[in-house]
């Protein structure tokens, strides 16, 4: 596993976990940006992908280049606003689960701590008890290995790189981090070791709670 960004994504299908009028939720695999990038290397994108299937796709939020999982956009501009505004409020409820570096002590914990961009390493980010935005995470012991503890987080808040920047805070970064792992924990595995696993929201059209899993890779 290499600290260096190398765009190489797999050009495999899509996984659709549920598709109606107003919705399309999808699997985002590791290695795939959420969006495109400014240069024409980085142009492939979740978004591209669905956009070339369904031209109506709209955005309603991202993950991390490495990390897999669901993700929901909105093929209505009424739903995009709708959901984006359950995710603005914390109305969504998000589940992630990781391999971690080390052995947490205890079983479970709450991670409260001021996360804010590190502009000299952007896009970074550091914990700031002085600028730093509320942040908070809590996760839970699912199993402890040899030298990894596989957890699930439950991030309170929405930061960039918030569930990354505070297992690395508490002293057990995640596997695979080229950002915020030491070299043993980044040769740990071949990629970042960490999934959203669910996702729960509220139905843009009637309002009935949903919920959107996908099986953990790692």
């Amino acid at each position: 596993m290499s600290r260096e960004f190398i765009y190489a994504p797999s050009d495999d299908p899509i996984e659709i976990l549920h598709k109606d009028e107003a919705l399309l939720i999808v699997n985002k695999p590791s290695g795939l940006l959420s969006v495109p990038g400014r240069l024409e290397i980085h142009k492939d994108s979740l978004e591209t992908r669905l956009r070339a299937m369904y031209p109506e796709t709209l955005l309603v939020h991202r993950l991390d280049v490495p990390t897999s999982g669901v993700m929901v956009f909105a093929r209505t501009k009424a739903a995009q606003r709708h959901i984006g505004m359950q995710f603005e409020k914390r109305q969504t409820r998000k589940t992630y689960v990781a391999r971690v570096w080390g052995h947490l002590a205890e079983d479970n914990g709450h991670i409260d701590l001021p996360l804010i961009v590190d502009w000299p390493n952007k896009p970074r980010q550091k914990v700031c008890h002085e600028t730093g935005k509320p942040s908070q995470t809590e996760w839970v012991v699912l199993e402890r290995e040899d030298n990894a503890t596989r957890v699930r987080l439950h991030p309170r808040t929405g930061r960039t790189h918030q569930l990354r920047v505070h297992m690395m805070a508490i002293g057990h970064s995640i596997l695979g981090d080229r950002f915020y792992s030491d070299d043993a924990a980044l040769m740990a595995a071949d990629r970042l070791q960490l999934h959203a696993e669910e996702l729960v929201f509220c139905h843009p059209e009637g309002g009935a709670e949903m919920t959107f899993r996908s099986e953990v890779p790692f």
